[in-house]
């Protein structure tokens, strides 16, 4: 067995232990803890396999942005787990009744799988040879060069929906002062502060 064999089996059990511990936790903040381990883990595989960039966005994304956002979210926001793990047992075997289900689907699927004959050269066919390009260096001439309208396309799709999210959340209420940048500015400065005479003995 190679250090590659030893590596590979290292992170896959890692990743399947973290992942059941991810459900199991009682506490939700070990539960994002072991969430972010299972993504490292999951990043050493994809290290394993050469593909080094999708690593990096494994962990730059999902654990520098998404599980941080968890673990503030679990830790900032006043939850009664105890009320909430209560109503969990009580949709505990429909639960069971759907994970059954999901394992006989996948039984199915891996009983009747087959490769096409041609499947590896067709795979092989996308990316350059290693040894000609690397294959981050391949992936961006891939995505910038022959995919680069569908790129742009899905990064304007992406904005759109951020626009549309900002502007859902957003509300004018009347209550609520705000910054007005241009009233500060051609403020008078006659006008911008107001002396008062307090006599000795009174409040203002």
């Amino acid at each position: 067995m190679t250090v590659a064999d030893i590596a590979f089996y290292s992170f896959a059990t890692v990743v399947v232990a973290s992942g059941l511990f991810v459900v199991l936790a009682r506490n939700p903040v070990h539960s994002v803890l072991w969430l972010i381990l299972a993504f490292i883990s999951s990043a050493g595989l994809f290290v394993l396999l050469g593909a080094e960039f999708v690593a990096m966005l494994l962990v730059i994304v999902y654990v520098g942005a998404v599980a941080v956002l968890f673990l503030f979210v679990v830790m900032m926001l006043d939850v009664d787990f105890t009320e909430l793990r209560a109503e969990m047992v009580s949709y505990l075997p429909v639960a069971a009744l759907i994970g059954v289900i999901f394992l006989i689907q996948l039984a199915m699927v891996f009983g009747v799988w087959q490769s096409a004959d041609g499947a590896m050269a067709l795979r092989g066919a996308v990316a350059p040879s290693p040894d000609e390009a690397h294959n981050t260096a391949a992936l961006g001439a891939l995505i910038y060069d022959d995919y680069l309208h569908l790129f742009q396309t899905a990064g304007l799709i992406l904005l759109v929906a951020m626009i549309g999210a900002i502007v859902l959340t957003l509300r004018h209420r009347p209550n609520i002062k705000r910054q007005d940048i241009l009233a500060q500015m051609y403020r008078d400065p006659a006008k911008a502060m107001e002396l008062k005479d307090v006599k000795p003995g009174q409040g203002l």
